[in-house]
């Protein structure tokens, strides 16, 4: 079982810069091998902005590629999505994600959601 609460949310301007953070805590913290970040907008499908396997290097979507960084504190159970030079696209609600194995079966944690607002 992992509980995860995510933080770093809010309104920035266009080519701002915003922090999010996700923590996971619970004793299924010990079987996490993916950590990473969805975002929806209204009207839209919910899409894989990031992800951070264990080891191998992270993966990004097409449109955040140069602009946003993930990076994992595996001591601390924390994944972070910096995000630069926003753009009014980057506006959705972003959900930090976690990936479990147990016995080779593959389980998704979600966070509740924290609202972007790129907007002038």
């Amino acid at each position: 079982q992992v509980q995860l609460v995510e933080s770093g949310g809010g309104l920035v301007q266009p080519g701002g810069s915003l922090t999010l953070s996700c923590a996971a805590s619970g004793n299924g913290v010990r079987n996490i091998y993916i950590m990473g970040w969805y975002r929806q907008a209204p009207g839209k499908q919910r899409e894989l902005v990031a992800e951070k396997p264990q080891i191998a290097r992270p993966k990004y979507a097409n449109s955040v590629k140069d602009r946003f960084t993930i990076s994992r504190d595996n001591t601390k159970n924390l994944v972070t999505l910096h995000m630069n030079n926003l753009t009014p696209e980057a506006t959705a609600v972003y959900y930090c994600h976690i990936g479990v194995r147990v016995l080779d079966d593959d389980h998704a944690y979600w966070g509740q959601g924290t609202q972007v607002t790129v907007s002038s």
